[in-house]
């Protein structure tokens, strides 16, 4: 950490998850100490949830001299980094090597800092911990979003938005919460995003910096797929077919297994992507495409203390060496390797934008040519992804273009 305000030490601003409706910079988890230890400002920001985050509502985009309405949680973002602009060099940081990271709703938010027009220059990397814009929480047309807080405004009984505003704030979100309440998401707002963060990324408009980023072996359980049938090769085939109809022989040539025994991992895998190992990938894929600057894609897959697999989330306190916050474990030598060595690499990234360095595994670039990953683990390794179609298939039924 900064000793003091002459020295010029790389940033980090990581950004809290929680699915934009939970979650708090201040949980322990995030705590930016042993960065810092590591010669690196460390800020954790907060930003608004759920309701306050994100309704939009005609009222709210007349008022607005943006003509925009939502995105409020993004906003805040972008603002902290503007805040971190002005203000960081007084902490000992320097304002031009900042990198912004975060995960699952923080991962979402640095893909969306990176493609807004309003966060362009504020940031030199970002690091996404599984999740983007790109098909996790994507962002809905400004037309739709406004219908959805028109709902939720009728729900509450308020005919307009002074109505609304004179509802306590605490009414208003245990409302929001409810079962049947309409969900609010990120919006293609013409402001904060100017154009789909689909159409940003294909034209190469987002911010050209080095992306590290990947995603967990375990981010959703194999029961999402199978649910309650046996997890063998055949019901794999059914429930691609349920899930996939007329493109399930597309999907199935690309997951199934040769046999039962790789069934629970195939599916595994297809429940993963469908919730938000996709999503990442393709962010990846058009940095790599259309960004022009380095990317480094890795695969997390040490389990936690008597897990499976390595579920979402659970790289965190690895990843910011914060395994010793967290007593729902009982932490071995072996957790405390993979963390030393998940934080060495975010800390080479954050400080040159390239996160090898002395005593760590060779971990190389990811190219269109060249689709490799650092496989994150016991025994750290670079591999080649085996199963590339994967990605491809989804990506050619993805809607979002």
């Amino acid at each position: 950490s900064a000793k003091s305000s002459r020295e010029k030490l790389p940033v980090l601003v990581y950004f809290f998850g929680g699915g934009f409706m939970a979650g708090d910079g201040s949980e322990h988890r995030y705590d930016g100490e042993s960065m810092a230890a590591k010669g690196i400002v460390a800020v954790t920001i907060s930003y608004r949830l759920g309701v306050f985050g994100f309704m939009a509502h005609p009222e709210l985009t007349k008022e607005s001299p943006h003509h925009a309405s939502g995105n409020y949680a993004l906003l805040d973002q972008s603002a902290a980094l503007r805040w971190v602009q002005a203000n960081i060099a007084a902490f000992g940081g320097d304002p031009k090597r900042v990198t912004i990271a975060g995960e699952s709703a923080g991962s979402i938010s640095v893909s969306a800092q990176m493609a807004s027009p309003l966060s362009s220059g504020l940031i030199a990397g970002a690091i996404g911990e599984s999740g983007s814009i790109l098909g996790a929480l994507s962002a809905m047309p400004l037309a739709d979003a406004e219908k959805r807080g028109e709902e939720f405004a009728k729900a509450m009984g308020a005919a307009d938005l002074a109505a609304l505003r004179a509802i306590p704030a605490d009414k208003l979100l245990e409302a929001a919460a409810k079962r049947g309440m309409p969900r609010f998401s990120p919006t293609v707002d013409g402001y904060f995003f100017p154009q789909s963060p689909y159409a940003i990324f294909d034209s190469g408009k987002q911010a050209h910096v080095p992306l590290l980023a990947g995603w967990n072996s375990e981010e959703a359980n194999a029961r999402a797929v199978f649910g309650q049938a046996e997890p063998n090769r055949e019901n794999l085939q059914k429930s691609i077919e349920r899930l996939y109809g007329e493109n399930a022989s597309a999907v199935a040539a690309e997951y199934l297994p040769a046999d039962d025994a790789g069934a629970l991992q195939a599916a595994t895998d297809l429940a993963s992507d469908r919730f938000i190992a996709f999503s990442t990938w393709k962010w990846i894929d058009e940095c790599i495409r259309t960004g022009g600057k380095p990317v480094y894609r890795y695969y997390y897959s040490h389990p936690r203390p008597g897990a499976r697999g390595a579920v979402h989330s659970a790289e965190i306190e690895y990843a910011m060496g914060n395994l010793e916050g967290n007593k729902a474990y009982a932490w071995t030598d072996d957790d405390r390797k993979v963390s030393a060595t998940m934080q060495a690499y975010f800390a080479n990234f954050i400080k040159t934008g390239n996160p090898n360095g002395n005593g760590l595994p060779k971990w190389p670039q990811a190219t269109s040519d060249n689709p490799v990953f650092l496989r994150i683990d016991v025994e750290t390794k670079a591999e080649t992804d085996g199963h590339p179609g994967r990605h491809s298939v989804l990506d050619k039924l993805s809607s979002k273009k």
